[in-house]
């Protein structure tokens, strides 16, 4: 069964930037940054009936993540690592949030999942 991405982060030394940038090439509803930083991206039209949602945050590096959403944390982390890729985090509870975990494919990008 295919699994959906349903949540992403867009990382850089100047989040602002970031998000005025993909407010104005995509239209994206962005929330101001809450105390961490962290500015929330609203869901989307198209795909998944609510769209995937997902933050822009400060970082000492750019790059892009995506979360998968998946049945068992613990199975797919067995599963990648079986398939060449490995675990990086194991599972954990996100205070007020989901319980998610991390993984590298064999080319070493970081993947998110998250427990369904």
């Amino acid at each position: 069964m295919t699994r959906p991405v349903v949540h992403f982060e867009i990382r850089g030394e100047d989040p602002q930037r970031l998000a005025e940038f993909y407010r104005e090439l995509f239209g994206w509803t962005i929330d101001a940054a809450n105390p961490m930083g962290i500015m929330t991206v609203q869901h989307g039209i198209g795909g998944p009936e609510d769209g995937v949602g997902g933050h822009i945050r400060p970082a000492d590096a750019p790059g892009v993540s995506i979360f998968v959403q998946v049945l068992d944390l613990d199975d797919t982390l067995r599963r990648a690592e079986a398939m060449g890729g490995r675990a990086v985090m194991q599972p954990f509870d996100v205070p007020g949030g989901p319980t998610v975990a991390q993984m590298a494919d064999p080319e070493g990008n970081l993947v998110g999942l998250v427990k369904q």
